[in-house]
Parts: C-alpha cells; structure tokens; sequence
C-alpha cells in the first residue's frame, strides 16, 4: 500500500534534494583523494559500483516504507521484517552508526581546525583551566553544530544542509582554481591499482555514501514521495561528480 504526505505539508522537492546531497557530501570528498591513492585508479570503479548499490539500495528503502503505513524509520523496517528482536537489532545498529560517524566528524574537525590554528588554545574559569587546541576545538565545534540537533523539521534543517552544499562546492571551486589558475596543475600520477591498499579505498568510498540512515526521514518529510527516486537519482549523480572533479583535482 503506497502512503503519501499531504501536499500542503512536508519538504519540497528542492529542500529534500539539499538534505540528501548533504548527507552523502561533506567529509567523503576529503577523503577520495587519499582512498585513490590508496587503491589506485582502478579503484574508482569500486566506488562508482558502491554508489550504484546505494542508490538501489534506497529505491529499495522507499518500497519498504511503502509496503506498509506504519514503517516510518529504519527499526521499523527490521521490526517488519524479523519482528520485535530485529527491530532491536535495527535500531541498535543504527545509533550506533549515527553516534560513531557523529563522533568521527568532531576529531576530523579538530584535526583540520589544529592544522589551520596550530598555536591556538583555550582558557576557562578565569584562566584556571586551559584546553589545548585539538581539544578545545572539538568542543566548540560540538557546541555550534549541537542546536541543529534541537529541529524538529526538515524543511528547517534544509537551509543548514545549502550550507553544506555551499561549501563542497566551495571546496571543489578551490581546488579547480588552485589546479588550472595558481600554476599547481593537475598530475595524474599514481598507479593504475594497488592491491594492498584496496580495503581501504572500499571503506573510505563506502563511507561517502553512508547517508541510509537518514534516507527513511528524508523520503517519508517529502511533500511528494513520488519525487524521491528523481531526487536520489540527482543527489547521487551530483556527489558522485563533486567527489570525482575534487579527486582529478
């Protein structure tokens, strides 16, 4: 039995394409160029076949939340499924996934921030207590991303979600410029295939696209759920060529 938003509520069309490029962009395409170097060329058909398992995957998400008005989120498919133990086991999974990839963004952020403020550090209660940079920069950066998780809606969400947009695009600008304007260049050097370092290139291109968990909110807030196909066939393409001219970068 197919279920459908009212059109006067839910996220547009528009909204639900930012969500969804956000969930797959951000830290994967700083992480392709390393995972290429790691696998070598060769390795770039293992990630365009994972992003092809993924959007099918999520056709197939779509038709599961479809098959029944009550299956909303992911527990709800593993409860449909295997019953209660599997909605358990879902769900477990599940959160810990969110909480692990949360918890990988804020070192990431603090490693960068490190780099780019190597001498920074942090005083609090008077001075009495100093937070060296790496750390202090985690918990500043938590502390700013921490009222996104307060939304309740993802249409409001969606205008964080161009903010991310806005800056793969950025990045990808930057690294373009710095190639073709600023004298760089662009070298294809490498090997065509480094069979040793292929698990890794797997997991990092496999950690590009580890969007899924969020896909059941993002289908079932759309206004129009019969868009959601056009909309993950577009967000994958477009990250798939976001990650691809940041890596020729």
């Amino acid at each position: 039995m197919e279920t459908n938003t009212p059109p006067t509520s839910g996220t547009s069309f528009l909204k639900t394409c930012f969500n969804g490029v956000n969930a797959l962009s951000g830290v994967g395409i700083l992480s392709i160029p390393f995972a290429l170097s790691q696998g070598g060329w060769l390795s770039l058909t293992i990630f365009i076949t994972i992003s092809a398992i993924c959007f099918y995957t999520g056709i197939l998400l779509q038709r599961c939340i479809d098959s029944s008005s009550l299956v909303k989120t992911y527990p709800d498919i593993g409860e449909l499924a295997f019953g209660r133990k599997g909605k358990i086991v879902v769900a477990t999974f599940m959160y810990l996934e969110l909480y692990l990839v949360a918890i990988d963004f804020l070192i990431l952020e603090g490693d960068n921030l490190e780099k780019l403020f190597p001498d920074a550090s942090f005083h609090v209660a008077g001075g009495r207590l100093r937070i060296a940079g790496k750390q202090g920069f985690v918990l500043l950066f938590a502390l700013l991303v921490l009222p996104t998780t307060w939304f309740r809606s993802l249409d409001l969400l969606a205008y964080v979600s161009l903010g991310g947009v806005l800056a793969s695009a950025i990045l990808i600008a930057s690294v373009l410029w710095v190639g073709a304007v600023d004298g760089v260049g662009f070298h294809k050097n490498g090997v065509a295939v480094r069979w040793g370092g292929v698990p890794i290139a797997m997991s990092l291109y496999a950690f590009c696209f580890s969007g899924h968990a969020v896909f059941p909110m993002i289908y079932t807030g759309m206004r129009n759920r019969r868009m959601f196909p056009i909309v993950s066939k577009e967000d994958f393409f477009f990250v798939v060529v976001f990650k691809v001219l940041y890596t020729e970068g």
